[in-house]
């Protein structure tokens, strides 16, 4: 007879019923914590994602902030040299009279501010 064949062995038991199923939940156990370890893996993972999105962002944001900041600096440099120059260009402008409101704003002739009458409007 070949070994292990013997139905009255001893030392063979099959499982009870109690223990297949805690097995059952042992299995399940298993499955669930690595389940949860891969979500705590990927989630880990996006959340360095987003972190070093965040850091290149905000070093982008600082070089563009620093050629503003430049931009901002050379412009109003060249205000203040542009108001100068116009500042001690005046005195020796002859093309420039004193000016009077009439001449920047010229007296309108009547057609264009005629007023209208409107019946329903004539208490």
């Amino acid at each position: 007879m070949a070994q292990g064949s013997d139905s009255n062995d001893a030392s063979y038991k099959s499982p009870s019923p109690a223990s297949r199923a805690g097995s059952s939940d042992d299995v399940k156990k298993v499955m669930r914590r690595e389940k949860n370890r891969i979500a705590a893996q990927k989630s880990r993972m996006r959340q360095t994602q987003k972190a070093d999105s965040l850091h290149l962002e905000s070093e982008n944001l600082e070089k563009e902030n620093d050629a503003l900041r430049k931009e901002v600096k050379q412009l109003t440099e060249e205000a203040k040299y542009l108001s100068s120059v116009l500042s001690s260009h005046e005195p020796l402008c002859t093309g420039l009279t004193p000016t009077t409101p009439d001449l920047i704003y010229p007296a309108h002739h009547g057609s264009y501010h005629q007023h209208i009458a409107v019946s329903h409007y004539q208490h």
